[in-house]
């Protein structure tokens, strides 16, 4: 499958996504080491990265802290703007309702993603909030599939060993 499941050719505003899907899988790993579920991603314009983060919900006791919505608002406090045009984030797991709403409100150009979920994907899988013609912005979205077996094995390993423990 190519890397861009649904478009024949990259976007204008896209730079080197394998690159910025790495760095998304490392902050995925650094959520892994602090026992959050790991799940990093990257906000970036014109191959500048603007903000990054990965889930900190039992840190900061607060269920909205997910990766994407951080690595938003980083990128949107680096700028000094709520409006993220030209900007794509890259995630290693298919944004939640809640993410891709904030992806919609803040006018992301597109989003990458490695792993779909099929537990609460609203990027395709179960919704498809960026697309909808309803909204008043739509977001271009992509699956990075070389990399869906890697984010897959990070959620699939902390959840056995969640399991494990317990």
């Amino acid at each position: 499958m190519s890397i861009f499941a649904r478009r024949k050719s990259p976007p204008a505003f896209d730079f080197l996504p394998s690159h910025f899907l790495r760095l998304a899988l490392a902050e995925a790993r650094d959520a892994f080491d602090e026992g959050e579920v790991p799940v990093g991603a990257v906000v970036v314009k014109e191959g500048r990265v603007l903000g990054r983060d990965h889930n900190r919900t039992k840190a900061l006791s607060d269920p909205t802290a997910h990766a994407e919505l951080l690595a938003i608002t980083a990128a949107a406090q680096a700028i000094e703007n709520g409006r993220l045009d030209g900007c794509v984030l890259y995630s290693t797991l298919e944004p939640c309702p809640m993410c891709a709403g904030a992806m919609v409100l803040a006018r992301i150009e597109a989003v990458y993603y490695a792993a779909p979920d099929h537990r609460y994907g609203a990027c395709g899988t179960l919704f498809d909030i960026p697309r909808d013609p309803r909204l008043a912005h739509r977001v271009e979205v992509y699956q990075l599939a070389e990399y869906a077996a890697e984010a897959g094995e990070l959620m699939e390993r902390f959840f056995r060993e969640r399991r494990e423990t317990t």
